[in-house]
């Protein structure tokens, strides 16, 4: 993707200070750093949730595979006593 120009930066901040008016424009760029620093600190903060939760995930299917492993087992002794 090309990175805008200087000409084309200006044509955006002009057409920015006409839509808003030049005593607006502290508070409209204000109002986006505070936004992306928001959306950066939430990413950060839905990174760690999800390394905890894979890391829950997986000691659960752990313990799931072998309560699984443990239950065909006892089916089997039982199937076998049965047969006896």
């Amino acid at each position: 993707m090309p990175v805008p120009g200087p000409l084309e930066l200006g044509l955006i901040l002009l057409i920015v200070a006409m839509l808003f008016g030049v005593g607006k424009l502290p508070e409209v760029f204000g109002a986006v750093g505070k936004g992306i620093r928001e959306f950066k600190r939430e990413a950060a903060l839905d990174d760690l949730s999800d390394s905890k939760s894979s890391d829950a995930a997986s000691s659960t299917n752990a313990a799931n595979t072998a309560n699984a492993a443990s239950t065909a087992d006892t089916v089997d002794k039982v199937d076998t006593a049965q047969q006896s």
